[in-house]
């Protein structure tokens, strides 16, 4: 089987088992978030704002400080993936050494597909993944920033205006998604690199990535509580 065929097969298989893992993730998080990281997270983020609201006058620091934190954090993937993105097209345009690509006059190792059209196609999708990585950490930043000016509302004076806690902890979790978005794209860069070196790769890195990613992603909490969108009750543990 030459290496067209393998790309044909390996490549699209390596695709689908990082989507059917994201889609089985996403079902997960919206019918049983407390199984999840990211569930649980939110729903403390959720507790984390009303407290926070209540008395603005004692936790006003505290929750513009950590919303500062979460801010850097942002701005830092931000300006990463845009180095990367710009460090890729700089290689890509003096054939800098990557596999397959001649450059100032001197052959490279060649790896995989090397024609003209396959290296163009998995340089292009780097290139995706690194610019929605991007856009993502960006709209991280915006949702963080609103929300650091609308947690120090106090909650009394917050209704009259609209602005109520489960607002504030939307906006919150709003932008904690998009920075999760934002490090799924820098993962997903992983086997786009290793796919400039084959299909074989790819794939195998695509497999190897999920079963990390479960076990970052799935949590079974000890003492299980459940959640119904606006308070939290502590419920029997059961196995799911």
């Amino acid at each position: 089987m030459n290496e067209q065929d393998l790309n044909v097969i390996l490549v699209p298989m390596g695709l689908l088992i990082l989507a059917a893992y994201h889609v089985w993730l996403l079902h997960r998080l919206i019918k049983h978030p407390t199984t999840t990281v990211i569930g649980i997270n939110a729903i403390n983020r959720r507790i984390w704002v009303h407290a926070m609201m209540e008395d603005p006058a004692k936790t006003g620091v505290l929750a513009v400080q950590s919303l500062r934190n979460n801010i850097m954090a942002s701005t830092l993937m931000a300006s990463t993936a845009i180095m990367l993105c710009s460090l890729v097209a700089v290689l890509v345009t003096n054939g800098g050494g990557l596999p397959g690509v001649a450059g100032n006059g001197q052959e490279r190792i060649n790896g995989g597909d090397n024609t003209q059209l396959g290296l163009t196609v998995k340089i292009f999708a780097i290139l995706c993944s690194f610019l929605l990585a991007f856009l993502f950490e960006v709209q991280s930043v915006r949702y963080y920033s609103h929300a650091s000016i609308l947690i120090n509302v106090p909650s009394s004076a917050g209704m009259k205006e609209g602005v109520t806690a489960n607002y504030v902890a939307g906006s919150l979790n709003r932008g904690a998604y998009f920075w999760s978005l934002g490090l799924r794209a820098f993962y997903f860069s992983f086997p786009l690199f290793l796919w400039i070196l084959g299909p074989i790769p790819m794939v195998i890195c695509s497999a190897v990535l999920v079963v990390l990613l479960y076990f970052l992603d799935v949590s079974t909490p000890s003492g299980g509580f459940e959640y119904d969108g606006g308070a939290v009750a502590a419920r029997p543990h059961a196995e799911c």
